[in-house]
């Protein structure tokens, strides 16, 4: 680890073999970053981050400090992740995603009760969606793009609108171009 327990103190940034960090991008100090890692221009990426294999992120995109991120996991451009987020194995978040870690900001403790949320594994938030603090994303779920979700969602659903409210079981999902009859799998983790 490149954290000294004792100071609380990062050290040098750790990144993994097949690397590519595009201009304008800033990674602090006592992040561990596995293989084969690439952001966009001007991602900004706080101290102290976790983030597994083959993880993109997008330019514009902003990952604060102590966010645990899982391999595979794909971060659009000008997504905005708070500190103490979980973002687990293969998910995806669309551009201009919004998760946040404090319900009451001006709050004397609020620092105190930082949570962002936990999105499991190939869940799938759209495009423009805000999440709030600790809400539980289910595996293989669905966040419809802009929506605003304010509880947990359940595993393998879909779910849209301010408030989000669940919609269907992903399983009912049909492309509407007709390319396929299936447009998401339900994917087995291991």
């Amino acid at each position: 680890s490149c954290i000294n327990k004792k100071t609380k103190k990062g050290g040098r940034v750790k990144i993994a073999d097949h690397f590519l960090i595009r201009s304008h991008s800033i990674i602090y100090r006592g992040c561990l970053i596995g293989k084969n890692f690439s952001t966009g221009h001007h991602v900004l990426i706080r101290e102290w981050c976790q983030i597994g294999d083959n993880v993109s992120i997008g330019s514009g995109a902003t990952i604060e400090h102590h966010v645990k991120i899982g391999s595979n996991v794909r971060i659009h451009s000008q997504a905005f992740i708070p500190e103490y987020s979980i973002l687990e194995k293969g998910c995806w978040l669309g551009p201009k995603v919004v998760l946040k870690n404090a319900y009451h900001p001006k709050c004397d403790f609020s620092k105190k009760c930082l949570q962002g949320p936990t999105i499991k594994k190939n869940a799938i938030i759209g495009a423009n969606a805000t999440l709030l603090p600790r809400v539980i994303i289910g595996e293989n779920a669905l966040v419809g793009a802009g929506s605003v979700v304010v509880d947990d969602v359940e595993p393998n659903t879909v779910v849209v609108g301010n408030p989000a409210k669940r919609i269907k079981p992903i399983k009912d999902l049909k492309c509407i171009t007709g390319l396929t009859d299936i447009p998401y799998r339900i994917k087995k983790n291991k």
